[in-house]
């Protein structure tokens, strides 16, 4: 998976930890998140191990920028050469670059779009071959409901989350009748280090505009992402699923 060092991406990978899979997951450096990260899915496998002596289980951190076409190949090339398989691909990478369309750089733009359509692109093309050949997979990438309401000061975001929505559906068209769903996670207003750092009174407004009044929580998500990727919903592909508490418009 990508962007699994912080927030919704951390949550994911552990929770796919604790459903017994083996976590294959890059950043763009291997530094002390990334290393956190792997320690942290390892124990959890300790764990299992402690319980039930044949569980084999691992987790490993790779630092590849995935936003680069040649780095997502490459970051493929050695997860199948140390892992030998992948049955799940969870595309979150993404960054924020916020401005009003009038104030924002082409950089702006082009960066945000690389990043976060990009990078989805660019590792579907390179797990595609491996999933044909074996005859199923699941591909998760995660969206967001700017994607679908779109949102202020944030034109490049919603329109990256947009086109994924749409490379996602045309992509669960090809990979179809090989077995391979593709399907979208549209998170909405979730809970993250980034959050904790918002001022009280605007969470409350944030808050109050969502009907089930509170903000997501990253677990939440990362069930959404099992349910999907796994052997539950054989049948469910080219689905966008709101994770927002019912949020407008999602």
């Amino acid at each position: 998976m990508t962007g699994a060092t912080r927030g919704i991406g951390r949550a994911i990978a552990i929770r796919f930890a604790r459903e017994g899979c083996n976590v294959a997951f890059c950043g763009r450096t291997r530094g002390d998140a990334m290393l956190a990260v792997e320690r942290e899915l390892n124990e959890i496998y300790s764990e299992f191990r402690i319980q039930n002596s044949e569980f084999n289980l691992k987790a490993k951190g790779y630092a590849y920028d995935v936003a680069d076409h040649a780095s997502a190949q490459a970051f493929v090339k050695e997860v199948l050469a140390d892992f030998g398989h992948v049955d799940i691909l969870i595309n979150n990478a993404g960054i924020t670059a916020d401005s009003a369309v009038k104030r924002m750089t082409e950089e702006q733009f082009r960066r945000v779009m690389d990043v976060n359509l990009g990078s989805v692109f660019n590792m579907t093309k390179a797990i595609q071959p491996a999933m044909w050949k074996q005859g199923h997979g699941s591909i998760v990438n995660i969206g967001s409901v700017v994607g679908i309401a779109g949102n202020y000061n944030q034109a490049n975001y919603a329109a990256s989350k947009a086109a994924i929505i749409g490379f996602s559906k045309s992509c669960a068209k090809e990979f179809a009748a090989r077995n391979i769903r593709v399907n979208v996670v549209a998170p909405g207003f979730v809970e993250t280090e980034m959050t904790a750092e918002v001022p009280k009174e605007l969470m409350d407004t944030w808050c109050s505009r969502i009907p089930m009044k509170r903000p997501g929580h990253a677990d939440e998500v990362a069930q959404a992402c099992v349910f999907l990727a796994s052997d539950m919903c054989p049948y469910i592909t080219s689905v966008v699923l709101p994770i927002c508490g019912g949020m407008e418009d999602a």
